[in-house]
Formats: structure tokens, C-alpha cells, sequence
């Protein structure tokens, strides 16, 4: 006898969850799942929002990467001079962005001025 409403047990039934979010702002939106720019406070949920620390990139200028490390993918380069909002920091990178608009991402504290 067949059940109708259980399973069968030798059946494998796999759980997916939520399909992933495409975000097409993803490099430019300053928005992380633990943090996002204050101004986005009322717009997406995270646990804390930022107010940017304006840092000027050094003489050598500096890579940005879609996370703290050397191996990380590259999405872009801040040159000599140029404005990096600095929001979050830590293990020696920082999070921010490309002036008010740009890229968002991680660079090496040692690359910003102090």
C-alpha cells in the first residue's frame, strides 16, 4: 500500500533555499550584510550603518577587491590623491567607497594616508 500524504522514505527530497539576490549595484552600492552607508538607514536592514571616514588614497594609489585579502577579485584601481570612504576596517583592510558614488570594496589600510 502506498502512502499519498508521506513520502516515500527511499525518495530524496533535497531543500534549495531563496534563489540568490542579483544585485546590479553590487560594486557601487555600499552595502554589506552587516553594514551599509547611513544613507541607506531606512532603505535595506543591517545591523549597523556607517557614517564614511573621507581617507585619501597614497602616493602609490591602491587596488580594490571584493574582499580583505590578496587573492580577492580585483574590480578596480583608486589612483594618487583620490577620496576613499572608509567604513569599516579590520585585519588590516578597509571597507568603503570610491568617493561618494563609486566602487565599493576592500583596500589595504597602508594604502590610505594616515
Amino acid at each position: 500500500m502506498t502512502d499519498l500524504i508521506l513520502p516515500s522514505l527511499t525518495t530524496s527530497h533535497s531543500l534549495k533555499g531563496p534563489a540568490p539576490k542579483v544585485d546590479s549595484h553590487a560594486h557601487t552600492r555600499a552595502v554589506r550584510g552587516d553594514v551599509a552607508h547611513i544613507r541607506y538607514a531606512g532603505q535595506v536592514f543591517v545591523s549597523h550603518y556607517a557614517v564614511p571616514m573621507p581617507k585619501t588614497v597614497g602616493a602609490a594609489g591602491a587596488t580594490l577587491r571584493t574582499a580583505g585579502r590578496e587573492d580577492a577579485e580585483v574590480i578596480g584601481t583608486l589612483a594618487a590623491g583620490e577620496t576613499f570612504n572608509l567604513l569599516d576596517k579590520a585585519g588590516g583592510w578597509g571597507w568603503g567607497q570610491q568617493g561618494e558614488d563609486g566602487l565599493v570594496g576592500y583596500l589595504p589600510l597602508t594604502a590610505l594616508e594616515p
